[in-house]
């Protein structure tokens, strides 16, 4: 498909054509994503809780390091997707070259940082003394190549708002084929151990990279990424972080979050660190998926609200809450049904993490039968360039309920309090979320009568012209 069909294709085809083609390929790129993470923890596993727990400490690090990518990308492809609607396109390739090269700029520096306070993070990450020597081993390179990490979520939040949702797809699903290839060998293969696990996804990364520099350099994108069509300039920036500073914080409030539960999780051992991370990154399977839909989603939203097409808004926004929520129920079920097994895949039959696990599994997946109506409203409000009500829903569930709740909850009920944290956030966000979505309902529904009345005005001028 050509920059032109793209183009046409989001501004003319069927709505559910429309999100199938944009939502599937998002989907799988970002469920490639999760995969990392599962593969990972699956083979690490394999070594031991300790390297388990290792990381369940380090995971937070990429998360954070990350929000920098999907705060540039994800502010960009909103405003991109806006500007494509209203068929300003240079603006747009100004837009997509600038916050790719800032992405890059600060990520860099942040890596650095990190690398030079590496000891004294991970310590106040909750790492123990038998998980500490794993963790630093594994977060030297996890750190390091996530630099090719930045480049690639945002040039696949990008490459979306464009349409060529196909791209970061095969991008990413190259990747993660070469990691299940080389975690394995690299762990145990070649007797690397933890070190290997890091040096799988490293790799991975950098052939993702690599292919989205050929999507550049082969002139298939609307824009050029020059180093000419940068320009620091207010609007830019202001648009950008307009929706991409909700996204950031969506990004750090889950890396907070998960770091404090390992905190929390310490004073009962490697096991209990063990089985909470592995819960996470189960969940976050489900996350991913709904985020990815959700990002094919946005280019929808934003092209035709910019386009002034509300009718085709309201039709994909009822469409893509449905299949989302029917996605959610099956996987709420299953991992209620299933737990054990499913817990028992990232351990060596430590019984205390498989017991954990379950119970904790069963218990956060619960509302996860919300999340995907609340991940579409999430997106919504920043497709329409309508940013606080985003950054209530993103930053809500996991900075705002969240935080305080994790510190509150475990010292009146323990370990309980641990597992129950997420739960309890969750729900108040989906009472947030039912207030919040009903409004902009509201709003999209005035600016439709609006737009249909100016467009009979129109129509009854030209007709007593004539």
């Amino acid at each position: 498909m050509n920059k032109e069909e793209r183009i046409t294709m989001l501004r003319e085809a069927p709505i559910p054509q429309l999100l199938l083609k944009m939502g599937l390929p998002t989907m799988i790129g970002m469920l490639v994503t999760g995969f990392y993470n599962l593969i990972d923890a699956y083979f690490v596993g394999g070594l031991g809780t300790s390297q388990m727990g290792a990381i369940s400490i380090a995971f937070p690090l990429g998360q954070a390091i990350v929000g920098i990518a999907v705060m540039f990308g994800g502010g960009a492809a909103a405003y991109i997707s806006r500007l494509l609607g209203e068929r300003k396109n240079e603006d747009a390739s100004h837009v997509a070259s600038t916050a790719l090269y800032s992405s890059l700029i600060i990520g860099t520096v942040v890596i650095i940082l990190l690398e030079c306070f590496l000891d004294k993070v991970l310590w106040g990450l909750g790492a123990t003394e038998t998980i500490f020597l794993y963790a630093k081993q594994y977060a030297i390179i996890y750190v390091a190549s996530s630099i090719f990490n930045i480049f690639n979520v945002t040039m696949n939040n990008i490459a979306s708002s464009e349409g060529a949702v196909k791209v970061s797809m095969t991008a990413m699903l190259l990747g993660a084929g070469l990691n299940v290839i080389f975690a394995p060998t690299f762990i145990f293969g070649l007797h690397m151990g933890i070190i290997g696990a890091g040096m799988a996804t490293a790799v991975a990364q950098i052939v993702t990279s690599i292919m989205y520099l050929f999507y550049i350099l082969k002139k298939k994108s609307i824009f050029s990424f020059s180093l000419k069509e940068i320009r620091l300039e207010g609007t830019i920036f202001k648009e950008i972080f307009k929706v991409g500073i909700g996204i950031l914080v969506f990004q750090l409030s889950t890396s907070v979050a998960i770091s404090l539960t390992n905190m929390a999780a310490q004073p009962y051992g490697d096991s209990v660190i063990a089985a909470m991370g592995i819960v996470i990154r189960v969940i976050s399977m489900g996350i991913y998926a709904v985020f990815g839909f959700v990002k094919g989603f946005q280019p929808v939203a934003g092209y035709n609200y910019g386009a002034g097409q509300y009718d085709r808004l309201q039709s994909a926004t009822k469409i893509a809450v449905k299949w989302t929520t029917i996605f959610c129920v099956l996987m709420t079920l299953l991992m209620i049904l299933f737990p054990q097994p499913v817990v028992s895949l990232f351990t060596t039959n430590d019984a205390s993490v498989i017991k954990i696990g379950s119970f904790a599994l069963r218990i956060n997946i619960i509302t996860f039968i919300f999340y995907g109506i609340e991940a579409i409203y999430c997106m919504l409000f920043m497709a329409l360039g309508k940013p606080l009500g985003g950054w209530v829903l993103c930053a809500g569930r996991q900075a705002v309920f969240f935080i305080p709740i994790i510190l509150m909850l475990p010292k009146f009920m323990g370990l309980n309090g641990v597992i129950a944290a997420q739960p309890i956030a969750d729900i108040i966000t989906i009472i947030i979320m039912g207030i919040l979505a009903i409004k902009l309902n509201g709003e999209i529904k005035n600016s439709a009568n609006i737009h249909v009345g100016e467009a009979k005005l129109e129509t009854t001028e030209i007709n007593q012209y004539k």
